[in-house]
């Protein structure tokens, strides 16, 4: 089983508790990325990023001295979003971290597809950038089945994690074959499962952690999950999809 989880968009260089290991299987792609995105004046890689002037100034002079090659900040650590907080890798245990790197596999729209550490350096790219004048409608015709053939070397079994701008990035790709199971994480709206994003990211990142404690390996297992007033529910789930709903005391906190 493989989890596959999405990036952040905020990053940073952290290498005072582990150091990466490998570069990304997919670090040429990544250098051509690297290149295109070198020669875009500074108004063109702003229109890329769709981002702030503050924010734009400083991913430009980043870029103008990438170099992939000097990275040493470990996948898992370099992303600081909300869903990384709560899979905290900084406190996790030997054992849960051999698991982790086992198991957890993280998509990019930059690197395509990481190991938990493979050394990578912040950068700026989102899977749903604009990318016409790169020659491709957008990233996703740029990996194309690179990332689901990736996975698929690797396992039978996907448990996505992902959000949909990421996981869109698969499930076009699905053979029959493989076994690829959505975790959704909401509250009931009548008879409707609504999934907020903020409370989203911090259920995946916890059920994360939960599958790395627990040393998870099969897929009942992971129906256990009762974390931030969370639980399975049989009645919405499927074989493809598990259902987490929000307990009404949780959501009144």
């Amino acid at each position: 089983m493989k989890i596959m989880i999405a990036p952040a968009k905020k990053m940073q260089e952290e290498g005072d508790l582990l150091y990466g290991e490998e570069f990304p299987v997919l670090i040429d792609r990544a250098e051509v990325l690297k290149q295109w995105m070198s020669s875009l004046s500074y108004e063109e890689a702003k229109r890329l990023w769709n981002c702030s002037d503050k924010i734009a100034k400083q991913e430009y002079e980043r870029l103008q001295n990438m170099n992939l090659k000097h990275a040493f900040t470990p996948a898992v650590l370099a992303y600081d979003g909300i869903q990384y907080r709560y899979l905290a890798p900084q406190i996790l245990t030997e054992k849960q971290l051999c698991y982790l790197k086992t198991h957890l596999r993280i998509l990019s729209g930059f690197y395509g597809i990481l190991r938990p550490m493979d050394r990578i350096v912040p950068y700026r790219l989102e899977m749903q950038a604009k990318t016409q004048k790169f020659g491709y409608p957008s990233l996703y015709q740029y990996w194309s089945d690179t990332l689901y053939q990736n996975l698929a070397r690797e396992t039978n079994c996907i448990l996505n994690l992902a959000s949909k701008e990421y996981a869109v990035c698969i499930e076009p790709y699905l053979e029959t074959k493989m076994q690829f199971i959505t975790c959704i994480f909401g509250e009931l709206k009548g008879d409707r499962v609504i999934q907020k994003g903020t409370k989203a990211k911090m259920a995946r990142g916890e059920m994360v952690r939960f599958l790395t404690e627990n040393q998870i390996e099969k897929l009942q297992e992971i129906k256990q999950f009762e974390r931030l007033g969370y639980h399975y529910d049989k009645e919405r789930s499927s074989q493809t999809t598990y259902v987490f709903l929000e307990s009404e005391s949780q959501k009144r906190k």
